[in-house]
């Protein structure tokens, strides 16, 4: 894993987006190179055009899920993928080299020859899921700990690191009973230190039961890490791992003391304009959308296009939310409030497809103009669920100190939420969002909901 501006990204993915881009810039500059036959005319066309394919087919090969290692994938699932990124980059790459100006030498030749460079890299990087080839550079970790926690942060690093090597798990000063595979245990006759010197460990993850100082070899954590091997504690490695912060074992001091939560004037006024600009953008090219939606309702059935609905938004302030009407206008006559639920009754035929392409929450990018939300940040919940959700779940508030979105990392990672476990799920997504959000991480997210969308995923 690698820590990009303030963001934990999956190292393989960051390298393999790095070799496209740097392999699509090559190959732009090579074609123009060629039929322009100056180089002091192919540097400014090879940079433009050679930058705007290569963002293209960044966000299209992100979009379609090519960068994700979590899993790998069946050939016929890659083919899908890679017949829609070549459906969308290689008229991206024409429409893109159509600006080249009239006096360059053969433009349909440096059209061609780009487009087959684009082909090569979707093409490539479909064989590269459909084999899902293991990395040569793996992790070697090393757990601390032989409990209900150690379990767990083995079954993390199978599930969600590919490039990690669960050495063993050395147990701890009072863990008299494993939960973990015995097979895997380590002999605790040698210390800490010379374990992991003898395994050639790269890392240590603390995952003791038994937490109080006296029970924690501190010195001997030290010597491995002024040996060279990193050292992560518990709430650490979920927040590296899975992109989330657990709130079984989370702490208050972890949360005040630890890095994040920068929540400055600068963040704000770039977050700020940053969905100004996005908002304002998406608008004008979902009008169509909107328009459609509207007709289709009304066609459908009585009642208004538009939803108003009460959520909870910055510091706890109420405000009202707006999306398009997707359920009956009779769906909680009672007056009781409750989560929508898979094969919901209330949800109208053309509220299933509005649910399902996420067309209904478009009308919210206007509360992002008027700043009541973000562009990205927690999904914004209702006060009657808000106050029985504080109650239940520690840390809930938190989220409250952002202001909500109408896609957050949460929405991206997560189902759709319908009960009390579903929240706490979501709230430790919501958690590493406020602690770790920045315009890197607002963008990666983005692109994350373009995935959800084209897939589908955890719509109802």
């Amino acid at each position: 894993m690698a820590r990009s501006f303030n963001h934990f990204a999956q190292r393989t993915a960051l390298i393999r987006a790095l070799l496209d881009a740097g392999f699509i810039m090559l190959a732009v500059f090579a074609a123009v190179m060629v039929q322009a036959g100056a180089v002091g005319r192919v540097l400014p066309l090879a940079g433009t055009h050679g930058l705007s394919v290569a963002a293209g087919i960044l966000f299209i090969n992100t979009a379609t899920g090519f960068y994700q290692t979590k899993s790998s994938r069946t050939f016929g699932e890659s083919f899908l993928r890679a017949a829609l990124a070549l459906a969308l980059a290689l008229p991206l790459t024409y429409a893109v080299f159509a600006f080249l100006p009239y006096e360059f030498g053969n433009r349909a030749a440096a059209q061609l020859a780009a487009m087959a460079s684009v082909a090569a890299v979707i093409l490539h990087r479909g064989y590269v899921n459909a084999s899902a080839a293991p990395s040569r550079t793996r992790t070697r970790t090393l757990i601390f700990g032989s409990g209900e926690a150690a379990r767990l942060v083995g079954e993390t690093l199978r599930s969600a690191d590919p490039n990690a090597e669960i050495v063993g798990y050395f147990p701890g000063p009072n863990e008299s009973e494993p939960r973990v595979p015995l097979a895997e245990l380590l002999p605790s006759g040698s210390s800490l230190c010379q374990t992991a010197q003898e395994r050639g460990v790269d890392e240590i993850v603390v995952a003791l039961t038994e937490r109080r100082s006296g029970s924690m070899p501190l010195r001997e954590l030290l010597d491995c890490k002024l040996l060279g091997v990193k050292v992560y504690d518990i709430n650490s490695h979920f927040e590296k791992r899975l992109g989330q912060i657990r709130i079984d074992y989370v702490y208050a001091g972890w949360l005040i003391f630890g890095d994040g939560f920068n929540q400055g004037m600068a963040r704000s006024l770039v977050k700020r304009l940053f969905d100004i600009v996005c908002a304002s953008l998406l608008i004008v090219l979902a009008a169509p959308l909107m328009l459609l939606a509207a007709v289709l309702i009304r066609l459908e059935s009585r009642g208004p296009v538009l939803y108003r609905q009460e959520r909870t938004g910055l510091s706890g302030e109420p405000f009202q939310v707006v999306k398009f009407r997707s359920m009956r206008t009779d769906a909680e006559g009672d007056g009781k409030p409750r989560w929508a639920k898979a094969n919901d009754d209330r949800i109208t035929r053309v509220g299933h497809l509005l649910r399902r392409t996420r067309i209904d929450e478009l009308p919210q990018l206007f509360s992002v103009l008027k700043g009541e939300m973000s562009l990205v940040g927690p999904r914004p919940e209702r006060p009657f669920f808000v106050d029985k959700l504080t109650q239940e779940i520690p840390f809930y508030s938190v989220r409250h100190s952002v202001k909500p979105g109408v896609t957050g990392w949460a929405q991206v990672r997560y189902q759709y939420g319908a009960t009390v476990g579903d929240s706490q799920e979501k709230l430790q997504y919501d958690l590493y969002y406020v602690k770790n959000h920045t315009l890197f991480l607002d963008l990666v997210i983005l692109l994350e909901t373009v995935r959800v969308v084209l897939t589908g995923k955890g719509a109802r």
